[in-house]
């Protein structure tokens, strides 16, 4: 999913957007490098040693790696686990109705 959430930021960088990722692998420093890699420039969090049971993913009830949730401006849920072309469309619906 690295590429198109890339080709989100890129597409998006002029917009009230946010993209914020939740990493669950259990080795930080091996984590690292790979952020480098992937060309992750978008804010991402740790959620801990206990990786995917770490404390991010119990709070927001997360079960399944990648989980997606699509929130507007006001912080509401309003999309989840869309992917791809419905992401893109979820996310411009959501800036459409708020620069409406």
């Amino acid at each position: 999913m690295f590429p198109h959430e890339r080709s989100l930021v890129k597409r998006l960088s002029d917009q009230p957007f946010a993209l914020i990722g939740v990493n669950s692998d259990r080795d930080l420093e091996a984590l690292r490098p790979v952020l480098v890699e992937e060309q992750i420039t978008w804010r991402s969090f740790w959620n801990g040693p206990e990786g995917t049971s770490g404390p991010i993913s119990t709070r927001w009830n997360v079960h399944g790696w990648p989980t997606i949730y699509v929130l507007d401006h006001e912080g509401k849920i309003r999309f989840k686990n869309v992917r791809g072309e419905a992401m893109d469309k979820a996310v411009d619906s959501l800036l459409e109705e708020m620069n409406g």
